[in-house]
């Protein structure tokens, strides 16, 4: 053996032979193709397997990921994206504590966030070797971002970038038993844009029989209004010149198209709103609308679901860039803004005022384009699904001022990754261990046994709180939907049987006038 050949476990997949590497107890194989290139005559169109390999294929590396343009200067402040160069982004690692058929250990298959326009399995971050650690076979994968995944052309198929999740999903179902991994008992997990992913996916008739169990970590089922998606794609052809077509696309220099896709959208923040990629109904792997689709009970009937947000999602979305300020200073203006993003009337901005006295403007937005998009959805589908149901909160605040709870603070806890350094950007230095400890620990019971250790949702409206501390959930009657609020609210409260603080008159008054707002317009 050279010093060149690497040694290391080899695992036979459908297409050929790879070698991963033995690392902190565990295996890592990376960057396995799941499907070919998406490139050439492949672009913009669903995902076709890989060429088979000869010989052993080196998997100790991390895959291209996928096209995608580099965030902001503000976000970058906060948020790590690696770009690996090349065209076979299309692939997967597996972290296991036993690779070889006959383990059958749990599988957890991680979908990454991102807006549907970055992000990859290579944020350092999404390492697997906790949940190895715990006997828990970690799959991240890589799909297609942006334009390339998520535009809408009249001469090609829409959702490419989900077709890519499914396929990745198949791979699991044929191959993952090589690994160390149980086909039939996968969870389907993923948090904002990937969460949004595996609400399509579980709801996705070419899915079913994939999945035993789904996460949904701060993102819901839903899709984009297709008009919304053509407008991304019009607006990119009109600065470009070119025809809004996927053969026009297709001519165009890459890194001018990532460019382009970046500066038009720059509006499309989950509170500004604006044209965006998205998820769009098709008639075929997305037949309707997904969260209706889970009500109805259509879909994954007697899948169990892990599904929350944290406190203060909004705050990795305007804190960026001083956006909170601006917000603060357009006052009214920016209310109204909330009020038809969440399709509200005037009672509802006033309800919330009500329930936080001197909060700034920045602050009642966000709450209500957060229960507009998250919240809400969430309790929806929880009332009405037939399988178990499981909510939580994550309420710890970032060491880093301003951020609160926000967005994607929980996943170097979910992940046991709070020691790398990406996790201390959003987290900051000397994050609680404990609570690490306690988040990791609930996802690998929910991957293991489909329980993740705390009540079931049921009328009395159950949320596991994570915060440091003692272990709490809290609870609310159903009209009042405490779940859609923090637990430890400011406003003067009445106690509640349980002990925890039931939300007050003008908090509970808030919630309802918001579900009436958005009841109405369903109708």
């Amino acid at each position: 053996m050279t010093a060149e050949q690497p040694t290391g476990p080899v695992v036979v997949t459908p297409h050929g032979a790879v070698r991963g590497r033995y690392e902190r107890g565990g295996a890592v194989f990376r960057g396995i193709p799941y499907a070919a290139p998406p490139f050439g005559p492949r672009r913009f169109r669903p995902p076709e397997p890989p060429e088979p390999w000869d010989g052993v294929r080196d998997a100790g590396a991390f895959g291209p990921t996928a096209p995608k343009p580099p965030y902001s200067e503000a976000f970058a402040r906060y948020l790590s994206d690696p770009v690996v160069a090349g065209d076979d982004c299309l692939n997967l690692n597996v972290w296991t504590p036993e690779p070889g058929p006959g383990a059958r250990l749990p599988v957890l298959v991680w979908l990454h966030g991102g807006a549907l326009t970055r992000g990859s399995s290579a944020v350092p971050v999404y390492g697997g070797h906790a949940f190895a650690r715990d006997g828990v076979v970690l799959v991240s994968v890589n799909y297609r971002l942006g334009i390339e995944g998520y535009g809408l052309f009249p001469d090609a198929p829409p959702n490419p970038g989900l077709h890519d999740q499914l396929a990745a999903l198949r791979w699991v179902h044929d191959s993952i038993a090589a690994f160390g991994g149980d086909p039939d008992n996968v969870t389907l997990c993923g948090q904002s844009a990937g969460a949004i992913s595996v609400g399509a996916l579980i709801a996705a008739p070419p899915a079913q029989g994939l999945f035993r169990r789904a996460v949904l970590q701060s993102g819901a089922p839903e899709f984009s209004e297709r008009d919304r998606v053509r407008r991304m794609v019009r607006r990119m052809a009109g600065r470009l010149k070119v025809a809004a077509t996927a053969e026009a696309f297709a001519a165009v220099d890459r890194a001018l198209l990532l460019r382009t896709q970046a500066e038009v959208g720059k509006l499309s923040s989950p509170v500004l709103g604006g044209p965006a990629f998205g998820i769009v109904v098709d008639g075929d792997l997305v037949p309707r609308d997904p969260l209706q689709a889970l009500i109805d009970g259509e879909a994954a009937r007697g899948a169990d679901l892990l599904m929350g947000w944290t406190r203060d999602e909004y705050r990795l979305w305007l804190v960026p860039g001083g956006l909170v300020e601006r917000v603060d200073r357009l006052g009214t203006v920016a209310l109204a803004g909330a009020m038809a993003r969440c399709h509200a009337g005037h009672d509802v901005p006033r309800g919330y005022r009500a329930a936080r006295p001197g909060a700034g403007t920045a602050e009642v937005v966000g709450q209500m384009v957060t229960d507009h998009l998250l919240r809400l959805p969430l309790h929806r589908l929880a009332d009405a699904r037939p399988g178990r149901s499981y909510l939580y909160e994550f309420a710890w605040p970032s060491l880093v001022p301003g951020l609160g709870a926000c967005h994607a603070l929980e996943l170097g806890f979910v992940f046991d990754t709070g020691e790398v350094p990406e996790s201390v950007k959003l987290a900051g230095a000397g994050a609680p261990q404990e609570l690490g400890d306690a988040m990791h620990s609930a996802w690998v019971r929910f991957a293991t046994t489909g329980d993740p250790g705390w009540q079931a949702w049921d009328a009395s409206h159950p949320v596991r709180i994570f915060d440091v501390g003692e272990p709490r959930v809290a609870y609310g009657p159903r009209d009042a939907e405490l779940g859609l609020w923090p637990a430890t609210a400011t406003v003067p409260q009445p106690a509640s049987a349980s002990g925890v603080r039931a939300p007050g008159a003008a908090r509970a008054s808030a919630v309802r006038r918001l579900r009436r707002s958005v009841a109405a317009r369903r109708r």
